[in-house]
């Protein structure tokens, strides 16, 4: 999302036999970035199921912060779950270079 917010979502998925190696933190990490440094975002924001362990771990190694706990927000594995909403700000963007 561009504009004042200059800001995206990240979401991930792994096969789980690739689970535990620490390839998602190395994936993501560079990911991460490539949206500060290329695309010059100002935030990414991930959010996750409160029972995913994985997920919460990975995120605070990766130095996302919570934000927020948001009830019923998505629609998964047949019923709505709620979700642990995080982020990660680039400080070091003063002002958006584009709109």
């Amino acid at each position: 999302m561009r504009g004042p917010f200059q800001a995206c979502y990240l979401g991930y998925n792994f096969d789980y036999r690739a689970v535990g190696h620490g390839y998602m933190f190395e994936a993501l990490t560079g990911a991460i970035a490539y949206v500060f440094n290329e695309l010059k975002l100002h935030r990414i924001m991930a959010n996750y199921i409160p029972t995913n362990v994985r997920s919460a771990k990975l995120l605070r190694r990766l130095d996302f912060l919570t934000d927020g706990y948001s009830r019923d927000y998505l629609f998964i594995a047949g019923r709505w779950q709620d979700h642990v909403l995080t982020s990660l700000t680039n400080y070091e963007m003063k002002t958006p270079s584009q709109f």
